[in-house]
């Protein structure tokens, strides 16, 4: 028996490779599925299952492609409906790989259909869980993702409840849990940094596992402090039920070079959208006038998913050299199939050819703090809220930047804005989408708050709980 997770740290998601004598099962699979492919190829293996723990929401499986290219069988568990040939499992139904067992729990909660896969190994012993978003380590999966359900979150949370109770803590301590996310998704609110642990751990010190907490308990401290899912969450999940095109088109279709000439035409005349995934600091020194700034070097696809809220919007790229294909493809796991092509050559070849470039003023955090002790500044703090509430300069002006189109009529377009998040990621990105809708008096905080902190501005001038 051979398990093995392959965990990609922009989604903080794992899928999960499960071999036994020849057969193979594949759980929650990313969009590009050739890695699957080979993996089974390579050890002259077939693959016999595509489990999927739920109709993702966060990330468009690869289960389709997948079904296709291998001929392996789709299952979901009790309830799911879809537009493509799936075995809809029923609770308790056991698959058999190789001389291992796989057996299906059905633990709704996160959503109607969330099932986790009990894998008994050679001896009958139950071995591990592949939880899917039902139980993560530290955390349980948001009960308000169901597809056009009546059901209320409250409803969703009591469901998942039962589930945990009924089916999963009745397991012993030793099983090993292998959940599909770990931290930094946005699936759940707090989950560990570990991708892997064993169940009675979580039973010690996963807060929703505790043995003396009622249902009401549960539901209020699963729902508190629980922030709006991402707006692109429900198109993602309605891709996973309805099917979608293949990744190799998307891939063809979206990785292709184009001249500075054909690149500005298809910005002007197919209303595409210009995105630019290199480093905040290129962007910083130049950029195309109405790009928008995602980098590939931080949470790429979470954040195009979380402020693109057309996912069938038209996209030209702006990359780094070798970066095309991967960027293509990091937007196809959100969803974003409509990539039209990448900028041949680069900025370079863009100034070269005489097209107008822009910049974006950017300030050290000792320049800041010079600048703030001797004058009044209109500060953005486009962190999120709980980095917000944590500590903050005092009077700045603060909204997270997954709601920064919502919140752009609270923007003077007549006033400069210092703009900082934690690091000097986000910042740009923000800056780049104001500077795009026409606000012009932008300057970005290289390092963020990080940065900040560590100058000489007085303690007075940060707000944080103990002087609230």
């Amino acid at each position: 028996m051979k398990i093995e997770q392959l965990y990609t740290g922009c989604l903080a998601q794992g899928a999960y490779y499960i071999e036994s004598e020849g057969e193979v099962a594949i759980i929650d699979p990313l969009r590009e599925v050739q890695q699957y492919v080979d993996k089974a190829k390579a050890n002259n293996s077939k693959i016999k299952y595509i489990l999927e723990t739920h109709f993702h929401a966060d990330f468009v499986s690869g289960h389709v492609d997948l079904a296709k290219e291998t001929g392996a069988t789709i299952v979901f568990g009790p309830g799911a409906t879809t537009e493509y040939d799936i075995h809809t499992a029923t609770d308790g139904e056991e698959l058999k790989l190789g001389n291992i067992t796989i057996k299906v729990l059905h633990t709704p909660g996160h959503t109607l259909e969330s099932t986790t896969y009990l894998l008994i190994d050679e001896k009958g012993k139950d071995h591990a869980i592949f939880s899917g978003d039902t139980l993560f380590l530290g955390d349980v999966g948001r009960p308000d993702l169901a597809i056009k359900s009546d059901l209320t979150k409250e409803d969703l949370a009591a469901m998942l409840f039962d589930s945990l109770r009924d089916k999963i803590m009745t397991l012993a301590d030793d099983v090993i849990v292998y959940p599909a996310h770990g931290a930094g998704s946005a699936c759940g609110k707090n989950l560990s940094k570990e991708t892997v642990g064993v169940l009675g751990e979580q039973k010690k010190t996963n807060y929703a596992l505790r043995a003396d907490m009622t249902k009401a308990e549960f539901v209020k401290e699963v729902l508190d402090g629980i922030a709006p899912p991402p707006q692109y969450f429900a198109k993602n999940a309605m891709m996973n039920k309805m099917g979608y095109d293949a990744f190799d088109t998307v891939l063809k279709t979206g990785n292709v070079p184009l001249s500075p000439e054909a690149f500005e035409a298809m910005a002007n005349h197919e209303s595409a959208l210009v995105l630019d995934v290199r480093t905040q600091a290129d962007f910083i020194e130049s950029h195309i006038p109405n790009s928008i700034f995602i980098g590939l070097n931080g949470g790429f696809a979470p954040w195009v998913g979380a402020l693109i809220k057309d996912i069938k919007q038209p996209i030209v790229l702006v990359v780094p050299e070798g970066k095309s294909k991967e960027a293509v493809t990091r937007l196809s796991r959100v969803g974003y199939d409509n990539t039209l092509g990448y900028l041949e050559g680069g900025l370079d070849a863009w100034k070269y050819a005489g097209k107008d470039i822009e910049t974006l003023d950017s300030i050290s955090a000792e320049e800041f703090a010079d600048r703030a002790k001797a004058n009044q500044l209109n500060v953005l703090d486009v962190r999120k809220d709980g980095e917000y509430q944590s500590t903050h300069l005092e009077g700045v002006q603060h909204f997270s930047l997954d709601l920064i189109n919502e919140n752009m009529n609270q923007v003077d377009k007549d006033k400069t804005y210092y703009v900082h998040c934690a690091g000097g990621y986000r910042s740009v990105i923000a800056a780049s989408i104001l500077k795009a809708r026409g606000f012009d008096k932008l300057v970005d905080i290289a390092g963020g708050f990080g940065a900040i902190k560590d100058t000489e501005l007085k303690m007075t001038d940060f707000v944080c709980p103990s002087t609230l």
